[in-house]
């Protein structure tokens, strides 16, 4: 509840690290916070990164160091300033009105989730913010297992790791992360959906921009010159399949999907991202965005265009196969908090993904947010406690198999 009223909005225009300095607010506070627990070592760096140590206090010296991680910004998409949050006690199946817009309502028709918090506590935003559970909710998460782990010796455990990150929302989440002061064998990210998810799985990244050459002439002399660069990206938007839209697609099926157009007369640029779960598959979804420009193109004369890709990030199941064990300990310890363990997969990225590629496997366990980057967004305390016992389980499962 202290946590999502500090505003950590990150920013996709900035070119700062972190994107916005309002991150570190958050990161000094957790410093010390961390260092009250009794994490000594816990510091914020100048790009914000926080980094602490729960000591080990087992006699068993063979025992991989595991990482927690969370990101402490909040998604540009929604306005995280100003952030009030209110707890629905006992919730009870009733459409929940926030109070300062009454228009935001939060349905249970439309937030089928909400059937698995009968009796529970809801933590909403009031109506005029996005509420910053994500991933706040995960930073809270470790926070509460760090505080157990120092006032409950009798859990045995290895060194822990935590690690909290500024701007994962706008895909920078780990540029900065010094691996080598981190020093893990192993991670996970709590930034997952419904309590007994884990993510092993995510999507692969590409993003294109296609540059479109037009003809430009005076609009009141232009009739048989004109070719205007913007019409024609009009025409390509309009021309790409449902199918491999995001809004037409679900599960494991990709898409190919416009985030900006901008441009004149003469020339315009359309941003894409392409997603898949399938690497070899983001060459072909980016030679549909190739094939309908040309064809559209077609019908304008003398126009031309240039396509350019660039990989974002890769699919982390390809790494994580190579160790079972991580997402296996994973699936026990929710198993030991009594919950029914569930593999699934990410539509999306998350910071575990790159960690995973940079020598750090790391899958995703849930935090219990839901709705996230929007006002309608929401998470359980219930869900929270045990994401909880999640991560104390494991620490536990790390030392008893070791």
């Amino acid at each position: 509840m202290r946590y999502v009223t500090i505003d950590t909005q990150s920013d996709p225009g900035s070119d700062t690290c972190p994107s916005t300095e309002k991150q570190k607010d958050l990161g000094r506070l957790l410093v010390n916070e961390l260092i009250e627990i009794g994490l000594q070592d816990s510091q914020i760096d100048e790009h914000g990164y926080v980094y602490a140590s729960v000591p080990a206090n087992t006699d068993k010296d063979n025992i991989p160091v595991i990482c927690f991680c969370s990101h402490m910004d909040t998604a540009p998409d929604c306005s995280g300033k100003g952030v009030k949050p209110i707890i629905h006690k006992n919730y009870l199946g009733q459409d929940l009105i926030l109070p300062d817009d009454p228009s935001q309502i939060i349905r249970l028709a439309d937030h089928p989730h909400l059937n698995e918090q009968i009796g529970n506590d809801v933590i909403t935003a009031s109506g005029t913010t996005l509420l910053g559970a994500d991933n706040k909710a995960g930073v809270a998460e470790i926070m509460d297992a760090c505080h157990h782990l120092m006032h409950h010796p009798e859990i045995k455990h290895g060194q822990i790791r935590i690690l909290f990150t500024p701007d994962e929302e706008i895909g920078r989440g780990v540029d900065k992360v010094d691996m080598q002061k981190l020093g893990a064998f192993a991670g996970y990210t709590m930034d997952g959906e419904s309590a007994g998810n884990m993510e092993n799985e995510n999507f692969s990244a590409d993003g294109a921009k296609l540059i479109i050459h037009g003809i430009s002439a005076h609009p009141g002399f232009a009739k048989g010159k004109m070719q205007s660069a913007i019409k024609i990206a009009g025409q390509i938007v309009a021309a790409l399949p449902y199918n491999l839209s995001p809004e037409g697609t679900e599960s494991m099926q990709g898409f190919v999907h416009p985030v900006s157009i901008e441009g004149h007369i003469e020339t315009a640029v359309i941003n894409f991202i392409i997603r898949d779960f399938k690497d070899e598959l983001l060459s072909q979804h980016a030679s549909v965005i190739r094939k309908i420009t040309e064809d559209v193109l077609k019908k304008f004369h003398g126009c031309s265009y240039e396509l350019q890709t660039h990989a974002q990030y890769r699919n982390m199941k390809s790494v994580l196969d190579q160790h079972p064990q991580i997402v296996e300990y994973g699936m026990e310890a929710m198993r030991r908090a009594g919950l029914n363990a569930r593999l699934c997969s990410i539509r999306g990225g998350t910071d575990g993904s790159r960690l995973s590629f940079m020598g750090l496997p790391c899958p995703n366990i849930f935090a219990g947010e839901h709705a996230f980057h929007s006002k309608h967004e929401w998470v359980s305390v219930q869900d929270m406690q045990k994401a909880v016992e999640t991560i104390l389980h494991l620490c536990a499962i790390w030392e008893e198999k070791s």
